[in-house]
């Protein structure tokens, strides 16, 4: 049967609704599988709207299967003290009535500590309805919210928002669920507004979904976001030669934050657009959740689109137009009052205005860090500079010099998401050049694995500088994050560094970054780690590669990032490769014999001693190993992007020696001079083979 479970709660914040979604539906589906409950595969979803939580799991037994167990009880010697072939004795009568089976229905079973005897007891299960009712309220007060409130007085239970009802059918019966002061019936609530706040109350878990529709209620979240969708483009139709702004953020908040969603137009003056798009479409996206709207050369269009948690009618969809149109207007006019107030003093001049910005307590002053951040930045383009690459050293000094200028202006103030970005707009608007406002505008990218790297060298270089300011400063304070903890957002700003040097063209490694961050010895090493924790983060969740291979690249080094990336590719690329597996299994069992052979005390010979191979395989496998090895020393990995895959080709071919070195080749020989020169040809095939990744790291597929 079904089973359906649903908590009504005030608004929850729209950020925090799917990954509670996902987590009640995964909580309650783990509940029915532990409590023996899933009758097969369980057919599962999951709804959720800004006043609702919802899971249905259909194919759910009407009670817990029955749990036979065998169950340990005293040692034989204590269970028939007069002999095993006489009468038991009280030990065996005792533990077979407390396992509710005849003294008879005991056993005898060889344990590691000896014999034992046991029994098979049978534990009943119980109606679902029960389980589920005793459970399910540790599995509620257990999801993770990032803010959690009390909202009864004198009682322990939190949550995000006040529970308002609860839901929980069985097929068609109530399940006496109780949280918050509230025991779950079969009672749901529709739209506040379109349907009002009559009772809705739901036959089966099956009509669920039917009943709120006709209530106004739309529970299925992406039938939500896909109804937006598209009637975002129904409305943007209506308008000629235009196309709203693809936000996907945008779309996903709006999601969450309607029930029954419809979408409106409205229109701005057109002097509006002589303020820069990033001010408009801040002040329509982060400030009044609007759509922006644009012509087919890509360029801002006069209008906007709202999405609403109702349907209005022609009349009274004009007046809420009327009103999103003049909030807009008023918000644009403060927009456009701080662009021109602000303009009336230049960057230059806001300079010594920072020593009256704290960065934070223990380090001073905006000015002081920008002191810091030009210092590094100068470090850094002239190592960059040195190795190659064409940076303009007077644009980035002074982009360094400048970048947190705008932490001055009424219009960050006002709108703080605009930081660097106003700082780049000003600076253009004052006559700087491109390199240099390019940088100060894209100073804080990239903020997320998803958002792009600053354009320009000197953006990247002065991003560089400005994070690992940040982080040395914070570690230099033993401020380092610490678990889910990270105050100062220190693991975002070492991600941005980690992917501008993995995907940029500066010829940067990680020493030159640690040594920027300005850190003690002790410090260093802490940044060390740090940083290979991010590369791993950024190889797994950016590009997508395998726990195995990500810790097999990692084993061969990684301080340089694009490096280190190019090689996790090439093992991603052969992994499936059946001479790879083999090769990588034969490494990993390569290390294993080294590993007993040096906790015996057994060490290879300091060199291979070619008199000492033996003719055949063995011989054939160093002959092999130094050919492929001589070979893989003339490819060019700094240039060649498929140099590392043609490596791993190459190395591959080895399976045939290898195979036939371990069919026939005895390694751990009587003779000690045998003995260790195998194990120094084993060694050093390893060793000379695994620049690219330490194979042995590699999990066999299946």
């Amino acid at each position: 049967m079904d089973f359906l479970f649903e908590i009504g709660l005030e608004e929850v914040p729209a950020r925090m609704i799917a990954a509670a979604q996902a987590e009640l539906q995964r909580r309650i589906v783990a509940l029915l599988e532990r409590e023996r409950l899933t009758a097969g595969a369980a057919d599962t979803g999951s709804y959720s709207t800004p006043r609702r939580l919802a899971v249905l799991v259909g194919n759910v037994a009407e009670r817990q299967q029955d749990l036979s167990e065998e169950v340990l009880g005293p040692a034989v010697r204590v269970a028939f003290p007069k002999g095993r072939d006489a009468e038991p004795g009280p030990a065996a009568v005792a533990f077979a009535k407390k396992s509710g089976v005849d003294v008879a229905a005991l056993k005898i079973v060889e344990t590691s500590k000896g014999e034992y005897i046991a029994a098979t007891s049978t534990r009943p299960g119980k109606p679902a309805s029960e389980v589920i009712a005793a459970e399910l309220p540790k599995e509620l007060a257990g999801i993770y919210w990032a803010k959690n409130m009390y909202w009864r007085p004198g009682k322990p239970e939190r949550f995000v928002r006040p529970v308002r009802w609860l839901l929980a059918l069985l097929g068609d019966a109530v399940v006496p669920v109780e949280f918050g002061g509230y025991t779950a019936g079969r009672v749901t609530y529709g739209h506040r507004v379109l349907f009002g706040p009559a009772p809705i109350h739901v036959v089966s878990p099956a009509s669920y979904i039917g009943q709120l529709s006709a209530s106004f209620v739309m529970a299925d979240v992406e039938l939500r976001r896909h109804t937006i969708r598209k009637a975002l483009d129904q409305v943007c139709r209506t308008i000629p030669d235009t196309r709203w702004r693809e936000d996907h953020a945008l779309v996903d908040k709006m999601t969450h934050l309607t029930e029954w969603p419809s979408v409106i137009a409205g229109d701005f003056e057109r002097k509006y657009l002589e303020l820069p798009e990033e001010v408009l479409v801040t002040v329509m996206r982060d400030h009044q959740n609007y759509f922006a709207v644009e012509a087919k050369d890509g360029k801002l269009a006069p209008h906007f689109l709202a999405v609403l948690n109702t349907v209005a009618e022609e009349e009274g969809e004009a007046v809420i137009r009327h009103g999103n149109e003049r909030v807009l207007r008023a918000r644009f006019n403060d927009a456009r009052f701080f662009w021109e107030f602000d303009q009336r003093i230049v960057l230059e001049d806001r300079v010594p205005l920072l020593e009256n910005v704290t960065f934070q307590k223990d380090l001073g002053s905006y000015a002081a860090k920008s002191e810091r951040v030009a210092a590094v930045a100068a470090r850094l383009g002239e190592l960059a500079s040195g190795r190659g690459v064409e940076v303009d050293l007077y644009a980035l000094a002074t982009a360094a010099r400048l970048a947190k200028t705008d932490l001055t202006t009424e219009l960050v103030k006002e709108f703080t998401e605009l930081q660097g970005e106003v700082g780049g707009l000003y600076a253009r608007a004052q006559g700087f050049p491109a390199a240099v406002c390019n940088a100060i505008y894209d100073q804080y990218r990239p903020v997320s694995m998803e958002d792009r790297i600053p354009r320009t060298i000197e953006g990247q270089l002065l991003a560089i500088a400005d994070k690992a300011d940040t982080i040395g400063g914070m570690f230099g304070l033993g401020l380092e994050p610490t678990g889910s903890k990270d105050p100062f957002a220190l693991r975002r700003a070492a991600n941005g560094i980690v992917k501008i040097l993995a995907e940029a063209d500066l010829p940067l490694r990680l020493a030159d970054i640690v040594a920027a961050c300005g850190s003690s010895d002790a410090g260093r090493s802490k940044l060390w780690s740090f940083f290979k924790e991010r590369l791993e983060f950024y190889l797994r969740d950016a590009r997508q590669q395998a726990y195995d291979v990500v810790k097999a690249v990692l084993a061969a080094g990684w301080e340089d990032f694009r490096d280190t990336i190019r090689r996790a590719e090439a093992v991603s690329s052969m992994r499936g490769s059946e001479d790879f597996a083999a090769v990588a299994a034969a490494f990993k069992r390569i290390e294993n014999i080294l590993a007993q052979a040096a906790g015996k005390g057994i060490e290879p010979a300091a060199e291979i001693n070619p008199a000492l191979l033996g003719e055949g395989p063995e011989r054939e496998l160093a002959d092999q190993a130094r050919a492929v090895i001589r070979e893989l020393a003339a490819f060019d990995y700094a240039t060649n992007p498929a140099a590392y895959a043609a490596a791993l080709e190459l190395i591959a071919t080895l399976r045939p020696q290898v195979d036939a070195f371990f069919e026939t080749v005895m390694v751990m020989d009587p003779d000690a001079e045998v003995r260790a020169n195998r194990l120094a040809l084993l060694r050093q095939t390893v060793l000379q083979l695994s620049f690219i990744a330490d194979f042995s790291e590699i999990v066999a597929a299946g």
